[in-house]
Order: structure tokens, then C-alpha cells, then sequence
């Protein structure tokens, strides 16, 4: 089965609207094993479409996200099979015309427009009406920068369409990263097949969630790709041939942090299967973070297992590398003993929601005492109650009201399908837990 024209029909019933979330009884004990992460299966997809053969992207993480990026490149020209747990990509002649549907996913509404450039052919892209705000006129302008003609109504935004000429020039451009390390991202991966290569400089506040961009270059370098980062807030990719690679794909770190949080708020203790011991995903932040909270962390052969005590202490904490991490973090905070202080993720406001105050609204309305700065939390001790969790169609933003569910009776979320976009089978697994 190819992902070429439309997505596979969710057949199995969806939970109920709002959702009650499980409330803990008694200490939460599990193993569990996690999906696929996110951004390595997307990466891994995009530099299979453009490499010299077909490849294998081995225990790819099947969610809307994935989806969406397979029939983006498929529409593009090349072949990818998602009929099984490992997807076979075989690429092909990039043409157009063609359409591509984002839905809500970053990922691809920035990683394939730079593939779409190498196209013959006008390819358009849109996505869900919220997606239609989420900033994309630096990836845009560095296209521009780079010799592709993009015709957006100078909106910086989707819906646009990229007029591919069959190759592109590439050289040198300067972007403002300082919103998105997915800017860089989205340039350096196509790099290596523009004609000249891309060297892409930052020229901004300091570029947030570093760890993508070194996941993108190892990426790359897996591909046979040659990547200059050397010197700070510049890349440069060199032109070349993107080598057919098989790829496996580790668990979604991310994913893991309102299963490690229920260890601190229930003084259990959970084990995440098959962590790796050197990674470049934000996830594994999670160590540090739970340590600092009062848990236990212990990485072994067999996966990270988290020991709480059912005592959480707050934390002053600069989250700006490891942004997507601050909803859970947020909620355990809420939950703890003492105040805490996240800062440096001023640029969530961008992503699926503006999650600094989706958050903070979304505690308060629960009898949180939480204050909103422009680039982060400030969070103090408070009594809660239940209510309705909503969630923006933000999956980071419903892991929080589930981890706040576990110490709140009567919590019920909104839309938690929204989980599906990285974790299709979330509130089944999250029920199972307790």
C-alpha cells in the first residue's frame, strides 16, 4: 500500500469528547515500549526520497505527521510503502504539478518545499487553518535566496506554491532561525542535491532547539552527506550524492515524558524501553529534568527507568533547547511542593499553539497560579480542581493535562485525538499505565 493520493481512514473508534483523564490511586508501576520518533522518521524519509537508491526506513513511526510527509514526497514522484512496521522508499523523477496537504505538521511544511524546489513543476502547499499562521517566511526567503521562485502573496505563510525548475542554484543565504530550528533544518537537508550546495548562516537571537539541527546533520553524514558546523550559527552542506541508507529509527524521547512524569506524580516508577545511550532527540533531557524534580533516573542495557517518591520539588530551569519538553515539565511544576520558573521558550508561541499561554490559561482555569512571561512560566504551589483540559490541537499540550489528571479527580480533555499526530494509540497505552 503507497501513501500516494490520500491517507489511510482511521477505522478504530475514537475516545470520547471530552475525555475523562485516569486519575492515580495508587503508585504507578510499568515497562512500556514507545513508538517511533517523530522527527528522525521524517528526516529519514525526506533524505531517502532524494538518495541514489531505494532504502528501507526501519520501525517508522506511523502517525499523521509520517503520513502526511510519505504522501507529500510520494506526490512529489517518489514511491513509499508504508504497508509494514519498516516503509521502503524508492525515489523517482521530482515533478510537478502537484499538491501537498501539511495538516499541522511543521516537519513537512517546511522540510518539503526545499524538495519541491528540485521538482519540474509547480507544487502547492496548505494545510489545517491553524497551520496557516505558524511562521514560514524565513524558509521561504532562504529559498528565494537560494534561486527558487515562490509565489505566497508576501504572506510568509501557507498556502504558497514553490515553481520548481527542475535543479537549483543553492550558495550562501542568511536567515533569522531565532524562531525555528526547523529553518535550518529545512534548507540543509535538499543541500547536497542543489548545484552549488547550501551554506546557510543564522543572523538572530539564539537559534532554539539546537539538538534538531545536530539530528539533521547526523542525518546527513549517515547519508554520506559532507556538513561543515564548525563554526557557530553557520552549516554548510556540500554538494554531492545523498547515498541510499537503511535507517532505524529510535524511540520518541518526547514521547516518553508524561509516562516518566507519572512516576514523580504517583511515586511509581516507570521503565522506557530501549533508550539510547547517545542521542541527538531533545527527549533525553528527561534525565536531567526528573533528577532535578526529585526522581531517580537510571539508564541501562534494558531502557531508562524513573523512580519518584511522590514528592516533586519545583525547578528554575532554561528550557530553550529542549522547548517541545516544557508542557509535561509544566504540569509536573504545577504538581510540586515549591515554585518553579521555566524560561528561554519564547518560541513555542509558535508551534501548534501558542503553548506558553495555552498553558497558562488552561492551569489557571484549574486553580493554578501560574504567570505568563514572554518567554516562559513562573509557577507557584496552588490547590486544583477538575475541569476541562483544553488542548488547541496541540498533542504536547494534552500530555500535560493527562499528567495533571493523575493527581486531579474529574480532569477531563478536550480532543485528546489530537495525540495522534505523534502517538496514534496514546490514550489506550496512557489507560493501560494505570
Amino acid at each position: 500500500m503507497s501513501a500516494a493520493d490520500t491517507l489511510v481512514a482511521m477505522t478504530e473508534p475514537q475516545p470520547s469528547d471530552p475525555w475523562p483523564a485516569p486519575h492515580a490511586t495508587a503508585p504507578v508501576r510499568a515497562t512500556l515500549s514507545l513508538p517511533g520518533s517523530k522527527s528522525l522518521t521524517n528526516r529519514a524519509l525526506v533524505l531517502a526520497a532524494l538518495s541514489d537508491g531505494p532504502s528501507t526506513v526501519r520501525r517508522a513511526l506511523r502517525s499523521r505527521d509520517t503520513e502526511l510527509m510519505a504522501a507529500a514526497l510520494t506526490r512529489l514522484g517518489a514511491d513509499v510503502d508504508t504497508s509494514r512496521d519498516d516503509w521502503r522508499v524508492t525515489p523517482g523523477h521530482l515533478t510537478g504539478p502537484a499538491a501537498v496537504d501539511c495538516g499541522l505538521a511543521g516537519t513537512v511544511m517546511r522540510f518539503v518545499p526545499p524538495v519541491a524546489a528540485l521538482a519540474d513543476g509547480p507544487v502547492t502547499f496548505d494545510g489545517d487553518p491553524h497551520a496557516r499562521i505558524r511562521p514560514m517566511g524565513e524558509v521561504l526567503q532562504g529559498l528565494r535566496g537560494l534561486g527558487v521562485t515562490i509565489v505566497d502573496e508576501d504572506r510568509g505563510t501557507l498556502p504558497f506554491t514553490v515553481r520548481g525548475g527542475g535543479t537549483v542554484r543553492g550558495g550562501t543565504v542568511t536567515i533569522d532561525a531565532s524562531a525555528s530550528s526547523q529553518f535550518i533544518s529545512a534548507l540543509l537537508l535538499a543541500g547536497a542535491r542543489y548545484d552549488e550546495g547550501v551554506d546557510v548562516r543564522h543572523d538572530g537571537k539564539p537559534v532554539p532547539s539546537l539538538p534538531h539541527i545536530d539530528m539533521t546533520v547526523d542525518q546527513l553524514r549517515l547519508h554520506g552527506v559532507e556538513v561543515d558546523d564548525t563554526d557557530a550559527n553557520r552549516w554548510r552542506v556540500l554538494p554531492g550524492t545523498v547515498r541510499a541508507v537503511d535507517v532505524p529509527i529510535e524511540p520518541d524521547l518526547s514521547n516518553a515524558a508524561p509516562f516518566l512524569a507519572a512516576a514523580l506524580v504517583t511515586g511509581g516508577e516507570v521503565t522506557v524501553r530501549d533508550w539510547p545511550h547517545a542521542t541527538t532527540q531533545a527527549g533525553d533531557a528527561l534525565r536531567e529534568i526528573v533528577t532535578l524534580m526529585g526522581a531517580r533516573a537510571t539508564l541501562t542495557d534494558d531502557g531508562l527507568t524513573v523512580t519518584g517518591t511522590g514528592e516533586i520539588d519545583g525547578i528554575d530551569y532554561d528550557l530553550h533547547d529542549v522547548g517541545e519538553l516544557t508542557p509535561v515539565v509544566a504540569a509536573l511544576c504545577v504538581l510540586a511542593g515549591s515554585p518553579s520558573n521555566l524560561r528561554g521558550i519564547a518560541h513555542i508561541r509558535g508551534h501548534e499553539t501558542d503553548r506558553l499561554k495555552a498553558l497558562a490559561d488552561e492551569f489557571n482555569g484549574l486553580g493554578g497560579d501560574v504567570t505568563e512571561a514572554e518567554d516562559g512560566l513562573s509557577i507557584r504551589p496552588s490547590t486544583l480542581h477538575g475541569g476541562v483540559f483544553h488542548t488547541y490541537a496541540d498533542h504536547r499540550i494534552a500530555h500535560a493535562a493527562v499528567v495533571i489528571g493523575l493527581a486531579v479527580e474529574d480532569l477531563r480533555v478536550e480532543n485528546i485525538a489530537t495525540t495522534s499526530k505523534t502517538f496514534p494509540d496514546f490514550p489506550d497505552a496512557w489507560s493501560r499505565l494505570l
